[in-house]
């Protein structure tokens, strides 16, 4: 069976490199063309993916469209039975219908759950107790294919969206090995999703952005601004608004913990001055060095942090030098 590939990032690269160990035929990589970087744009930086077929020997498609009539010549000549896809680009029908054998996908969710580009993140954030793994074949919409095979596994108290990532991406890479072998041998049996609706509302997994991931203090309890904080971290990174040394800048905050009550409060009379937005009862509160953010609810320990401009450092570092005196 002839196997094309297509995926971008790292967690597509265990599935790939776990297809390569299992002796299936991948004739084929597509993936996204090179990134240019550094500080005048002038290098290329390859794929994940990329790099892990070129060390393999197979070849490799990066079609700046996947309408292209160049790329799609080059595809129909790989003459794949079968196209897997993880972590890709949404493909044109043109592309996911050319195999005999279908295409199909490894989405990092219990679909229908989280439809779309950021599942683990917003699992995380909604504070999920349990995600899983699907693989599906596509179809016209996104994420909306007939699942082939589920797994869950439970998203722990202190996980953040890295931890999450890595059990997917590890689990993700056996289920398709699983997928490929129940299609190859004619066993797979597709299901519609409508077979795996509930009366819970389904929840969206939008693509996040920079204003995805400000804390909005004043909309949050103290478990849902951890949540929120730990579904970002470490990439892209929830941020606030802070006074640092009197002056406003941003603030990442890649690791938080709820706090125990602080006896006696001694920091409680650092409020800082002037919290903006109406009805934000958030204020700062210094506790030796531990800085905590005080919600109508308990107190939320910023643990791990990174200013604008400079690194990530754990709370106590920053507090030798700089005075947080607001956040907002």
């Amino acid at each position: 069976m002839r196997i094309v590939f297509m995926g971008t990032p790292d967690f597509a690269v265990q599935s790939l490199s776990r297809l390569v160990e299992e002796g299936m035929n991948v004739v084929g990589v597509v993936t996204m063309p090179d990134k240019a970087i550094g500080r005048h744009h002038d290098v290329l930086q390859a794929s994940p993916v990329k790099k892990f077929a070129l060390e393999k020997g197979i070849p490799v498609l990066q079609p700046e469209k996947l309408r292209d009539e160049a790329f799609l010549a080059e595809l129909k000549a790989l003459k794949p039975d079968l196209q897997i896809v993880v972590a890709f680009r949404m493909l044109p029908q043109v592309v996911w219908a050319l195999p005999p054998l279908g295409t199909f996908n490894l989405h990092a969710a219990l679909l229908p759950q989280y439809r779309g580009a950021a599942p683990i993140n917003w699992s995380i954030i909604n504070g999920d107790t349990e995600t899983g793994i699907t693989t599906f074949f596509l179809d016209e919409q996104i994420d909306t294919g007939r699942i082939i095979l589920q797994e869950r596994t439970p998203i722990a108290i202190d996980d953040n969206a890295e931890d999450v990532h890595d059990k997917l991406m590890m689990q993700g890479a056996e289920l398709v090995i699983k997928t490929v072998r129940l299609i190859e041998s004619g066993e797979a049996k597709a299901t519609d999703q409508s077979q795996f609706m509930t009366d819970e509302p389904l929840r969206p997994a939008p693509k996040i952005f920079k204003d995805t991931c400000q804390i909005k203090w004043q909309e949050l309890t103290v478990k849902r601004a951890y949540d929120f904080i730990r579904g970002l971290s470490p990439y892209p990174g929830a941020w606030t608004h802070v006074i640092a040394n009197g002056k406003e800048t941003e603030m990442k905050v890649q690791k938080a913990s709820p706090a125990s009550p602080l006896t006696p409060l001694r920091g409680e009379g650092n409020r800082g001055e002037g919290n903006r937005g109406e009805g934000n009862d958030a204020h700062i509160v210094r506790d030796g060095d531990r800085l905590l953010v005080a919600l109508p609810d308990g107190y939320l320990s910023l643990d791990e942090v990174q200013l604008a401009g400079k690194k990530r450092m754990p709370i106590a570092d920053l507090l030798r030098g700089t005075n947080i005196s607001n956040i907002y």
